[in-house]
Protein backbone atom coordinates (compact mmCIF):
# COMPACT_ATOMS: atom_id res chain seq x y z
CA UNK A 1 0.00 0.00 0.00
CA UNK A 2 1.35 3.14 -1.21
CA UNK A 3 2.26 5.80 1.84
CA UNK A 4 -0.62 8.65 2.26
CA UNK A 5 1.89 11.48 1.90
CA UNK A 6 3.40 9.79 -1.15
CA UNK A 7 -0.34 9.88 -2.57
CA UNK A 8 -1.00 13.44 -1.84
CA UNK A 9 1.89 14.60 -3.45
CA UNK A 10 1.03 12.77 -6.56
CA UNK A 11 -2.31 13.85 -6.47
CA UNK A 12 -1.26 17.56 -6.18
CA UNK A 13 1.09 17.18 -9.22
CA UNK A 14 -1.64 15.96 -11.07
CA UNK A 15 -3.66 19.31 -10.24
CA UNK A 16 -0.91 21.72 -10.50
CA UNK A 17 -0.54 19.81 -14.07
CA UNK A 18 -3.89 19.88 -14.97
CA UNK A 19 -3.82 23.56 -13.77
CA UNK A 20 -1.58 25.21 -15.72
CA UNK A 21 -1.92 22.89 -18.78
CA UNK A 22 -5.75 24.93 -19.18
CA UNK A 23 -3.56 28.48 -18.04
CA UNK A 24 -0.78 27.74 -20.52
CA UNK A 25 -3.59 26.70 -23.75
CA UNK A 26 -6.12 29.25 -23.30
CA UNK A 27 -4.42 32.79 -22.81
CA UNK A 28 -3.26 32.59 -26.82
CA UNK A 29 -5.17 34.22 -29.70
CA UNK A 30 -5.99 31.94 -32.40
CA UNK A 31 -6.24 33.22 -35.58
CA UNK A 32 -8.85 32.10 -37.84
CA UNK A 33 -8.39 33.64 -41.52
CA UNK A 34 -11.59 32.93 -44.41
CA UNK A 35 -10.47 34.19 -47.61
CA UNK A 36 -13.15 34.40 -50.46
CA UNK A 37 -12.44 35.46 -54.27
CA UNK A 38 -15.80 35.82 -56.96
CA UNK A 39 -15.55 36.74 -60.46
CA UNK A 40 -17.67 39.51 -62.48
CA UNK A 41 -17.71 39.89 -65.91
CA UNK A 42 -17.78 43.55 -66.81
CA UNK A 43 -17.56 43.31 -70.57
CA UNK A 44 -16.15 41.29 -73.27
CA UNK A 45 -12.25 40.40 -72.51
CA UNK A 46 -12.80 42.31 -68.80
CA UNK A 47 -13.29 40.34 -65.94
CA UNK A 48 -12.45 41.59 -62.39
CA UNK A 49 -11.93 39.35 -59.45
CA UNK A 50 -13.81 40.47 -55.98
CA UNK A 51 -11.31 39.34 -52.95
CA UNK A 52 -12.35 38.99 -49.37
CA UNK A 53 -10.81 38.08 -46.09
CA UNK A 54 -11.94 38.07 -42.87
CA UNK A 55 -9.90 37.65 -39.40
CA UNK A 56 -11.36 35.88 -36.54
CA UNK A 57 -9.74 35.77 -32.86
CA UNK A 58 -10.85 32.76 -31.39
CA UNK A 59 -8.43 32.52 -28.48
CA UNK A 60 -8.81 34.20 -24.91
CA UNK A 61 -5.90 37.06 -25.04
CA UNK A 62 -5.35 40.00 -27.97
CA UNK A 63 -3.29 39.54 -30.98
CA UNK A 64 -0.72 42.55 -31.28
CA UNK A 65 0.60 43.77 -34.88
CA UNK A 66 -1.54 41.98 -36.80
CA UNK A 67 -0.55 42.15 -40.62
CA UNK A 68 -2.11 40.41 -43.59
CA UNK A 69 -0.34 39.34 -46.58
CA UNK A 70 -1.44 37.90 -49.99
CA UNK A 71 1.53 37.73 -52.62
CA UNK A 72 -0.65 35.33 -54.35
CA UNK A 73 -2.03 37.50 -57.15
CA UNK A 74 0.96 38.07 -59.54
CA UNK A 75 1.32 41.31 -61.43
CA UNK A 76 1.57 39.19 -64.37
CA UNK A 77 -1.75 37.99 -64.24
CA UNK A 78 -3.74 40.70 -62.23
CA UNK A 79 -3.70 44.69 -61.60
CA UNK A 80 -5.13 45.44 -58.61
CA UNK A 81 -8.02 47.98 -59.16
CA UNK A 82 -8.75 48.86 -55.99
CA UNK A 83 -7.76 48.57 -52.34
CA UNK A 84 -4.21 46.55 -51.52
CA UNK A 85 -2.70 42.79 -51.10
CA UNK A 86 -1.87 44.23 -47.83
CA UNK A 87 -3.28 45.42 -44.56
CA UNK A 88 -2.16 45.79 -41.56
CA UNK A 89 -3.68 46.64 -37.98
CA UNK A 90 -2.81 47.31 -34.20
CA UNK A 91 -4.55 44.99 -32.69
CA UNK A 92 -7.35 42.17 -33.05
CA UNK A 93 -9.02 41.70 -29.59
CA UNK A 94 -10.29 38.17 -28.39
CA UNK A 95 -13.35 37.15 -30.13
CA UNK A 96 -12.80 39.60 -32.60
CA UNK A 97 -13.03 40.19 -36.36
CA UNK A 98 -11.05 42.12 -39.30
CA UNK A 99 -11.86 42.30 -42.60
CA UNK A 100 -10.09 43.01 -45.94
CA UNK A 101 -10.89 43.61 -48.86
CA UNK A 102 -9.59 44.51 -52.85
CA UNK A 103 -10.48 44.02 -56.37
CA UNK A 104 -8.10 43.02 -59.23
CA UNK A 105 -8.56 43.03 -62.74
CA UNK A 106 -7.56 40.08 -64.61
CA UNK A 107 -5.19 40.41 -67.54
CA UNK A 108 -3.94 36.24 -68.38
CA UNK A 109 -7.20 33.76 -69.73
CA UNK A 110 -7.00 30.80 -67.56
CA UNK A 111 -7.04 28.75 -64.73
CA UNK A 112 -5.95 30.25 -61.07
CA UNK A 113 -5.24 28.20 -58.69
CA UNK A 114 -4.91 31.26 -55.39
CA UNK A 115 -2.23 30.39 -52.28
CA UNK A 116 -3.80 30.90 -48.53
CA UNK A 117 -2.91 34.74 -47.30
CA UNK A 118 -0.81 34.78 -44.37
CA UNK A 119 -1.35 36.25 -41.27
CA UNK A 120 1.25 37.21 -38.62
CA UNK A 121 0.90 38.54 -35.34
CA UNK A 122 2.34 39.12 -31.94
CA UNK A 123 1.85 37.18 -28.59
CA UNK A 124 3.24 39.50 -25.28
CA UNK A 125 4.42 36.21 -24.11
CA UNK A 126 6.70 35.69 -26.94
CA UNK A 127 9.30 37.43 -28.78
CA UNK A 128 9.09 35.33 -32.55
CA UNK A 129 5.96 36.63 -34.65
CA UNK A 130 3.35 34.13 -35.05
CA UNK A 131 1.75 33.03 -38.40
CA UNK A 132 -1.86 31.94 -39.42
CA UNK A 133 -2.72 30.95 -43.20
CA UNK A 134 -5.93 31.73 -44.45
CA UNK A 135 -8.16 28.66 -46.16
CA UNK A 136 -7.59 28.67 -49.54
CA UNK A 137 -9.70 29.68 -52.50
CA UNK A 138 -11.38 27.31 -55.22
CA UNK A 139 -9.61 27.41 -58.50
CA UNK A 140 -10.88 30.36 -60.89
CA UNK A 141 -11.64 30.20 -64.47
CA UNK A 142 -10.28 33.89 -65.32
CA UNK A 143 -12.08 35.12 -68.59
CA UNK A 144 -13.65 31.56 -69.40
CA UNK A 145 -15.88 31.33 -72.53
CA UNK A 146 -18.96 31.36 -70.59
CA UNK A 147 -22.35 30.16 -72.91
CA UNK A 148 -25.26 32.27 -72.80
CA UNK A 149 -28.17 30.59 -71.09
CA UNK A 150 -31.17 30.66 -72.89
CA UNK A 151 -33.96 31.05 -70.72
CA UNK A 152 -36.35 28.76 -72.18
CA UNK A 153 -33.77 25.74 -72.98
CA UNK A 154 -33.10 25.94 -69.39
CA UNK A 155 -36.87 25.41 -68.63
CA UNK A 156 -37.56 22.85 -71.12
CA UNK A 157 -34.37 20.67 -69.54
CA UNK A 158 -35.74 21.29 -66.25
CA UNK A 159 -39.12 20.13 -67.60
CA UNK A 160 -37.78 16.65 -69.05
CA UNK A 161 -35.82 16.08 -66.14
CA UNK A 162 -38.85 17.23 -63.50
CA UNK A 163 -41.78 16.79 -65.55
CA UNK A 164 -42.73 13.29 -64.23
CA UNK A 165 -42.67 14.00 -60.57
CA UNK A 166 -44.20 17.40 -60.95
CA UNK A 167 -47.25 15.76 -62.85
CA UNK A 168 -47.46 13.04 -59.96
CA UNK A 169 -47.52 15.69 -56.91
CA UNK A 170 -49.98 17.84 -59.18
CA UNK A 171 -52.48 15.07 -59.73
CA UNK A 172 -52.14 13.38 -55.61
CA UNK A 173 -52.88 17.38 -54.39
CA UNK A 174 -55.89 17.58 -56.65
CA UNK A 175 -57.02 15.00 -55.06
CA UNK A 176 -56.58 16.09 -51.61
CA UNK A 177 -58.36 18.62 -52.82
CA UNK A 178 -61.55 17.48 -54.02
CA UNK A 179 -61.69 14.94 -51.59
CA UNK A 180 -61.28 17.74 -48.70
CA UNK A 181 -63.91 20.08 -49.98
CA UNK A 182 -67.23 20.13 -49.72
CA UNK A 183 -69.17 18.57 -52.31
CA UNK A 184 -72.00 21.06 -54.06
CA UNK A 185 -73.57 18.04 -55.30
CA UNK A 186 -74.29 16.70 -51.56
CA UNK A 187 -75.73 19.95 -50.68
CA UNK A 188 -77.69 19.63 -54.16
CA UNK A 189 -79.47 16.21 -53.45
CA UNK A 190 -81.07 17.37 -50.00
CA UNK A 191 -84.86 17.14 -49.83
CA UNK A 192 -87.06 19.92 -48.97
CA UNK A 193 -89.43 19.76 -46.68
Amino acid sequence: MANPITKSLISALIALFLISSSFASSDVPFIVAHKRATTKRLKSGIERVSVSIDIYNQGTSTAYDVSLTDDSWTKELFDVVTGNISQSWERLDAGGILSHSFELEAKVKGMFYGAPAIVTFRIPTKAALQEAYSTPILPLDVLAEKPVVNKLDLAKRLLMKYGSQISVISIIALFVYLVTSPSSASKGSKKKR
